[in-house]
Order: structure tokens, then sequence, then C-alpha cells
């Protein structure tokens, strides 16, 4: 695989547009079954499981958050925290309580974030957004008997973003479980000159400080105790495995506890 570098515009448009790269539907149709189907499975969850809705964990208009809780509720239940995906400007936590259905019924508590979405909200803004999430989440749930974090795609990266935190600074030290981060950007120089930053507009220092992949050796905060997979689809494009394949192998140095899957 070529580096990024080497690719012209259209050759980059293509490797970081998703859609080009589905092999059952037109781009038009996978963009709207993938929506359809998590506006349904968000629809579901809110049936099948006790909700808290509009949570806000920021002063922000965009700063709320949906709970999705078992029927059952014991204290110390363990809880997911799921960052949507849709390149930063699409999306929201109404399209993202999809993965409570199963979670709920095993006794997991759900929580769906949302944040504000370009152009109304910047790379800086949308990091600081979910990492402040997690601290709310941290102080009203204490007695969680795990915390772990999930994203898809834009929502992978800012897990990963979470977990690079300079946690210090928030005067809260997060046991995070686990994490799993699905078909994520790690480096987000490549996209710079692509439609994806049209409304972003993320200079190149704004992509250097928000980018994981620039920040593994903040990940030692609990290295020891949290469980990391990388995971990439079997038909994501090549540049989208690369960015998962390089996020994973900076990790083995540290000692971290990672896995690469392909799904």
């Amino acid at each position: 695989m070529s580096s990024w570098t080497d690719m012209n515009e259209h050759e980059l448009r293509k490797q970081y547009s998703p859609s080009e790269w589905t092999h059952r539907m037109s781009r038009e149709d996978v963009v709207k079954a993938h929506e359809a189907s998590l506006t349904a499975g968000t629809e579901r969850a809110r049936r099948v499981a006790q909700t808290l809705l509009d949570v806000p964990y920021g002063e922000g208009e965009d700063e709320k958050l949906d709970v999705y809780m078992p029927n059952s509720c014991s204290p110390d239940l363990p809880l997911v925290v799921y960052f949507h995906g849709g390149y930063w400007q699409f999306l929201s936590k109404d399209q993202s309580g999809f993965m409570a259905v199963p979670l709920v019924q095993k006794g997991v508590v759900v929580v769906a974030v949302d944040y504000s979405i370009a152009p109304k909200g910047n790379m800086d803004l949308i990091v600081s957004q979910v990492r402040q999430s997690v601290v709310s989440i941290i102080q009203q749930y204490s007695h969680v008997s795990g915390l772990y974090i999930c994203g898809h795609s834009a929502g992978a990266h800012l897990a990963a973003m979470v977990l690079s935190t300079d946690w210090p600074r928030y005067s809260i030290t997060p046991q995070i479980k686990g994490a799993f981060l699905v078909s994520g950007i790690y480096d987000l120089l490549p996209i710079l000159s692509t439609y994806v930053n049209e409304p972003m507009k993320m200079t190149e220092e704004v992509a250097l400080r928000n980018s994981p992949s620039q920040l593994v050796g903040q990940l030692k905060w609990s290295s020891g105790d949290c469980d990391i997979v990388v995971a990439v689809a079997q038909h994501d494009s090549p540049q989208f495995r690369k960015q998962s394949e390089d996020y994973f192998k900076a990790k083995i140095p540290l000692n971290i506890h990672v896995s690469h899957v392909i799904m």
C-alpha cells in the first residue's frame, strides 16, 4: 500500500470515502441503509430498556447523553460509553442506542454521547466535549463495576482521543477497563485535503494535536488494566486498514494490552 503522501486528491477522496467500498449496494443506498438501521436499532432500544434521555454533561446545547439501563439494575453493573461516527459532521446520539439492545439484556448500562458536529463544532471542541462526557459519567456512575468505551469511524477516533487524555488536568483518573475501536482514523493529516475537512476546516496544527497516532505515549495511564481492540472491516479501504494497523503497532512497544481484529 503506497503512502497517502503519494496519492492525488482523487485517490485520497476514494480511500477516505467508506461508501465507495461497499460490495452490496450503491454509494447512495448504503448510506441510507446505514442511517436507517442505526435509527431503527435506537428506537428499539428505547422500547426495551429503561432510559434517561438528554442528560446534560456540560452547559452546551449539544452536550447531552442518553442512558440505556437494564430492567433490573444493580449498583455495580458494567457501563459502555459509545461515540457515534459520521465523520464528525453527521449522525447523533439519536442514532446511537442500537448497541444497547443486546447489551442491556446482559446487564450492561449503555451511554450514547452527543457532541457538536461540524460546521457548528470544530475538532478541538468535539474532542474536549467527549472527554468532558467521560468525566461526567465517571462522577455520576462512580459505582460501576467497569467502564468501557466504544466508537465507530469518527467515534473510534474520539474514543482513542479519550484514551490519550491528560487526565490530571481533569483531577480524575478513570479506570477504563476496555476500548473497542472500529474502523477509526488515527492520523488526521491525510484527510486535510479531502472533502471531509471542508466543514471541519482543520489546519495541520489542529490535525496533529488531535491525531491519536501522535499521542500513543499518553496511553500509559492505564496500560496495565485496559484491553484495547483495534478493529477494521474486511472491505474497508486500504488506507482505513493501514490506519488501524499502524495505530495497533504503535502500542506494542508500550506493552499495552492491544489486539488487531479484521471483521
